[in-house]
């Protein structure tokens, strides 16, 4: 199975297109053919681009027969997440109501992604208003975990993660405002890179008017793979230039040399957490790859993250309350609006004054961060805590939503009022489910999370390969 062309990595397979090895049409159809075969299961990718797919293949083929130059992704097959513009496409974000949103126009990622030659041919399952982190909605259904359907494969970019961890595309477009791209993948056993703020270009053509401030500050665009070099290849893509975007930033993807041995800080666990001893191991063995790959590794108390949290959580709940609450709780289901209304219980509302110096704060508050980056250039956390939960988990009320966020997936909505770049990388099974670990760093150095993930991942492996093995292993016993 894993001879299949859509199981080859993303290089690999740009490199035979380019190379004029396989075609891009036959690349197409190989992943057309994973996609047949493993969706109906999981139900990852809800739109079927085939036609318009093909049509880009081709003419990817009738390029490289005039010898014409060809991107870094030449032929290379994604899938898009239903919460961004592809072009003569509806951008429902999961939500029925919004079924005529038709975009105008690709969003800046996608048209960054075709210009490197992707082809996308595909947009993938989110919940709605991308406001869960379980992937689930009235339009398109739940979508399941590849590796357990008891437990969840993440959100809001679950449908992304499922189908790159199956196969169905070779990079996976998401996106992260409180853990969207590192949750999934933790989930389901991927790895991804949660880019520093301003560097991949964000417009939906179709908005009709602009996001509140935080929001802007807190969402980013990014790219899930299985491999952490298909990761760093997607995000050369992504971060291209868009002048719709006036938060670009032309900052470069590799930075100064750090002095060597490079410190890690493992973060210390707070107090108040409650974990499972068997996940938070595999944290100590992600540390301990690290040490062997050269790494010095030493376990630190980060800067205040239960007020970073709190403060993530209280400008996000802020925004929602007072511009968009009452348009989504109009349009939005039942289990949506629970889940909204569990959210306002882990924040403190914000008046006018209030929100303005949660904003402020978190000038202090990252000054505070990017100073404890400059001793420690890179910090090691756990995805979560414990176990991943089931495919609805989060509406067992409020309790249940706090245990989730708050305890469990603290270090990672964190990290989002920060803007700062975090890598999510598998670190290994856990009785046959998936478990990642974090790596966060100061502003525009995503190479050195990458850098330091590539190091976990070439001591732990693959991991999506024991998928497709477990997969293949009772075909085998049939023939």
């Amino acid at each position: 199975m894993t001879d299949a062309i859509w199981a080859w990595s993303a290089r690999q397979t740009a490199r035979a297109v380019r190379a004029r090895e396989v075609s891009a049409v036959e690349v197409l159809r190989s992943h057309l053919a994973r996609l047949d075969a493993a969706n109906p299961a999981v139900n990852a990718v809800v739109r079927d681009l085939r036609r318009e797919a093909l049509a880009a293949a081709r003419a990817i083929d009738r390029a490289l027969a005039r010898r014409e130059p060809l991107g870094p992704l030449a032929g290379v097959p994604v899938t898009v997440k239903e919460n961004v513009d592809v072009r003569g496409w509806p951008n429902p974000n999961g939500v029925p109501a919004q079924l005529s949103l038709i975009a105008p126009d690709d969003a800046p990622v996608v048209a960054n992604l075709r210009r490197a030659g992707a082809v996308v041919f595909g947009l993938t399952n989110t919940p709605e208003f991308s406001l869960r982190g379980f992937t689930d909605n009235p339009l398109h259904g739940l979508t399941l975990n590849p590796w357990d359907p008891s437990i969840t494969c993440g959100g809001s970019s679950g449908g992304a993660g499922a189908a790159v961890a199956l196969g169905i595309g070779a990079i996976a477009h998401g996106n992260d405002i409180g853990g969207s791209l590192r949750w999934p993948a933790h989930c389901n056993g991927i790895a991804t890179i949660r880019p520093t703020q301003g560097r991949v270009p964000a417009y939906n053509p179709s908005a009709p008017s602009e996001r509140p401030l935080a929001a802007q500050l807190m969402s980013v665009q990014g790219p899930l793979a299985r491999e952490v070099r298909d990761v760093e290849l997607a995000l050369q893509a992504m971060s291209a230039r868009d002048p719709r975007d006036p938060w670009w930033v032309p900052a470069p993807l590799k930075g100064p040399p750090v002095a060597k041995p490079v410190r890690v800080a493992l973060a210390r666990l707070p107090a108040d957490q409650v974990v499972d001893a068997d996940t938070v191991a595999c944290l100590g063995q992600a540390a301990r790859h690290l040490e062997d790959a050269g790494y010095a590794v030493e376990e630190a108390v980060l800067p205040d993250l239960d007020g970073t949290w709190q403060l993530w959580a209280d400008l996000l709940a802020t925004e929602i309350a007072l511009l968009q609450e009452a348009q989504m709780n109009a349009v939005g289901s039942p289990p949506f609006r629970q889940a909204l209304a569990g959210l306002r219980v882990l924040a403190r509302p914000l008046d006018a004054p209030g929100y303005m110096r949660a904003l402020a704060e978190r000038t202090r508050r990252l000054r505070e961060w990017l100073l404890f980056l400059e001793r420690y250039p890179l910090v090691l956390t756990p995805t979560t805590v414990r176990p991943t939960p089931g495919p609805r988990a989060d509406l067992g009320g409020d309790a249940a939503l706090r245990e989730i966020f708050h305890n469990d997936l603290r270090f990672v909505s964190a990290i989002n009022v920060l803007g700062l770049p975090a890598a999510v990388v598998p670190a290994g099974l856990l009785r046959g489910q998936p478990v990642g670990v974090q790596i966060i760093a100061s502003r525009y150095r995503e190479d050195l999370c990458l850098a330091a993930a590539r190091a976990i991942e070439r001591r732990v492996g693959i991991l999506t390969r024991r998928l497709w093995a477990r997969e293949a292993a009772p075909q085998a016993r049939r023939r």
